[in-house]
């Protein structure tokens, strides 16, 4: 049997104008909704010879679309060379540095190119099988686009300890993750709690949203406000240390922007704030464009060894593109030059200096 490679279309001219993907999922029930949005925004799907990305474009009357399936993944990831940052390796575990832009595990749209292909390629077959032939050796993951440390389990017995810890999230054991972000705004108070349950959205699926009831899973955030770095008139943006007691999807990003205080190039929950971006100098305007990613880099990582009960600590530095915009920042902040305050400028240079010893 040939296996279907190509589907085609003609939308009833009697039809009325809907979205693409209610069109397709409509059309071809075999295919999901989500699995539809995804193959459209990697340009396998054409209208009228034109491929289109958006699922959300309107699909006219009479319109022609045409669907390429890709080939097939493979069944199991595969060894990939790619370059890892290696923090710390023996026979037990691996603790990596990972860069923004690579996804933790395969998963719909990322099947190749990912941590787990790399771990695959460095360690052999000694990765451990308790994640499952997707996700071996994964113990914990950070999005695509969040930097900084990671561990994974090189046996079944190590990953079993590091998952218990994970778990118990440091309640009881020397479990520690700790989190840098900039964000816009600065809170009220220096450091806080964020106490609010996490779910996925109901109206879109790829965001995670405060809720309650069933949907909702307990979620804890702590956070201290590390540096402000002032405007003319309060606090534009300021570089955030979190500490998670519960480790939900997207909890860090999520929980800023419930306390009003999003990642700075945060697409997905810090959309609102854009027009901040009109506020800070050439130079910041140009290192946040450069991020093109969420402002969030996991500094630290301790845990308790598997074998040895030891409690190795792990800090990363910033990464060349958060450190530039941090520096970016730190100009915003410095005092305005004598001449300027001889020429008038004395009233805001005395605001910026109150910023300043907050």
């Amino acid at each position: 049997m040939i296996a279907e490679t190509e589907r085609t279309l003609v939308v009833d001219p009697s039809a009325a104008v809907e979205r693409l993907d209610r069109t397709l999922a409509r059309t071809w029930s075999d295919l999901s909704r989500s699995r539809l949005q995804i193959l459209i925004r990697e340009g396998w799907i054409e209208v009228d010879g034109v491929a289109i990305r958006d699922p959300a474009v309107k699909l006219a009357p009479g319109a022609a679309v045409r669907l390429v399936l890709p080939p097939p993944a493979p069944a199991t990831p595969q060894p990939e060379r790619i370059q890892l940052a290696v923090v710390y390796e023996d026979n037990d575990l691996i603790v990596l540095d990972k860069p923004p832009g690579l996804v933790t595990h395969p998963a719909a749209g990322h099947e190749t190119g990912t941590l787990v292909n790399a771990l695959i390629a460095h360690c052999g077959d000694s990765l451990s099988g308790v994640g499952g032939v997707k996700r071996p050796g994964i113990v914990h993951r950070l999005d695509k686009d969040t930097s900084g440390l990671m561990v994974a389990a090189k046996n079944d017995r190590a990953h079993r300890s590091l998952a218990e810890q994970f778990a118990d999230h440091g309640r009881s054991g020397p479990l520690e993750r700790a989190y840098l972000a900039l964000v816009w705004g600065a809170p009220h108070r220096r450091h806080g709690a964020i106490e609010a349950p996490l779910g996925r959205s109901s109206h879109n699926r790829e965001r995670i949203a405060v809720t309650s009831g069933a949907r909702g899973r307990n979620a804890v955030t702590h956070y201290e406000v590390i540096e402000t770095f002032p405007s003319r008139e309060e606090p534009l943006t300021c570089l955030v240390r979190c500490t998670l007691e519960t480790g939900r999807t997207h909890q860090i990003r999520v929980h800023m922007a419930h306390l009003g205080h999003p990642l700075l190039g945060d697409a997905l929950y810090g959309s609102g704030f854009k027009t901040k971006a009109n506020r800070l100098s050439e130079m910041g305007q140009a290192a946040l464009a450069a991020l093109g990613r969420q402002a969030l880099h996991a500094a630290v990582l301790g845990f308790e060894h598997p074998s040895t009960g030891e409690p190795p600590r792990f800090k990363s530095p910033m990464p060349r593109d958060m450190q530039d915009l941090l520096d970016a920042l730190k100009k915003e902040s410095e005092p305005i030059p004598a001449a300027m305050r001889r020429s008038g400028s004395r009233g805001q240079a005395t605001h910026t200096n109150r910023l300043q010893k907050r």
